[in-house]
């Protein structure tokens, strides 16, 4: 564990894809986990997996496990940040997964930008704060 000295701990979890360059996949700063922007990368081969649909929710599952790493859940969100390089494409795909992993919700509040382009040409991207409270 890497932990700065003010106690920023850098969150690096199994089963979570790795960083491509001098980012870290997330942190723990008090009670709150906050998530690099992941993408629909399969973190077995690093590599994106193949279909739109398939891409945004395995973004969404990256998020999920570095989150869980913490005890945190998507219950637990408390702000996304949503990237995508065609709303009008992509939207309703989005819309459709995150019904699928959040259920009826409550849905986090959320920020959607479209982009000109993401890392190896993704689609999508997303990044979240979650509250996970430090037991006492």
């Amino acid at each position: 564990m890497v932990q700065s000295k003010h106690g920023v701990k850098i969150l690096s979890p199994a089963g979570a894809p790795k960083p491509t360059g001098a980012w870290s996949l997330g942190a723990r700063a008090g009670d709150f986990v906050f998530v690099a922007g992941m993408r629909g990368v399969d973190p077995r081969t690093n590599t994106l997996v193949e279909g739109d649909e398939a891409r945004i929710r395995q973004a969404y599952l990256n998020m999920k496990t570095i989150a869980e790493s913490e005890g945190a859940s998507l219950g637990d969100c408390v702000r996304l940040v949503v990237y995508m390089t065609d709303l009008f494409r992509f939207r309703p795909i989005m819309e459709k997964v995150t019904e699928e992993l959040w259920g009826d919700g409550p849905y986090p509040p959320r920020t959607i930008m479209e982009v000109d382009r993401l890392a190896q040409d993704d689609i999508f991207e997303v990044d979240g704060t979650f509250y996970a409270p430090l037991p006492k």
